[in-house]
């Protein structure tokens, strides 16, 4: 279970994340929208240890996330699949070697990396690109390569900041079936995304953030919740104009 508490974080005077209280349970799909600048990157930033949140606490399976110290933040992420717009991946390294690498980095055995990555690879698809460079690879075939190294570890959350942002909608289908694919068997899934069409396909649980605060949480969402939710998010930038 993932719980926040209370989790409130300030640039200056200006609050990013304001007094927000969140619980999530296990093999939920969660899909976090709002307008740019309205905390999703902030909240999952903060999830992963890379931004120190400055009152509340952020819990998972009880243990305070917020109070790990390097080595307990490094231990962590090995059990987290992070999922980046940018695919971050080597350049100078090929499908394979890319996601064999965030093995390397822990010190696993080459016959288990051998294995895991080839068991990934099928997973996603890409079996028949791990020779190929990022270079040599559309932007789909990017995002599940990096999907892949995400799941090497075997993780129980997969968290999704804009997975789909620099993809054609094509694409973008087939990186949401493939998280949707993955929650079936279990596996947390965390996406933030300012997709409409996304969403609606999703039709699982939708929060909604507007200047870090949460002001929806609705468990489901088929069409018609998904256009009143975003029809709700524009009246509310109206009004602010």
């Amino acid at each position: 279970m993932l719980l926040f508490e209370n989790v409130t974080k300030q640039y200056g005077a200006r609050p990013v994340l304001d007094n927000i209280n969140l619980k999530i349970e296990g093999g939920e799909f969660v899909t976090l929208i709002g307008q740019s600048g309205a905390g999703k990157s902030t909240l999952l930033h903060a999830l992963i240890g890379a931004t120190k949140i400055d009152k509340g606490g952020i819990y998972i399976d009880g243990y305070p996330v917020h109070e790990f110290d390097n080595q307990a933040l490094q231990s962590y992420r090995r059990n987290l699949g992070v999922i980046f717009q940018d695919y971050k991946l080597l350049n100078k390294k090929n499908v394979f070697e890319n996601i064999a690498y965030a093995m390397e980095v822990c010190g696993c055995e080459d016959e288990s990396i051998q294995t895991r990555v080839i068991e990934v690879l099928r997973l996603v698809g890409m079996i028949d690109h791990q020779s190929k460079f990022p270079d040599e690879l559309s932007g789909g075939e990017k995002q599940k390569t990096a999907i892949a190294r995400a799941l090497v570890h075997n993780p129980k959350l997969i968290i999704a900041d804009e997975p789909t942002g620099n993809l054609d909608p094509e694409a973008s289908k087939s990186i949401i079936e493939l998280l949707l694919m993955l929650n079936t068997v279990g596996i947390t899934v965390i996406l933030a995304t300012h997709n409409k069409d996304l969403v609606n396909m999703i039709q699982r649980r939708v929060v909604v953030l507007k200047q870090g605060q949460i002001v929806s949480d609705r468990a489901k969402s088929g069409y018609e919740v998904v256009s009143k939710i975003y029809e709700e998010m524009e009246i509310l930038e109206i009004k602010e104009e």
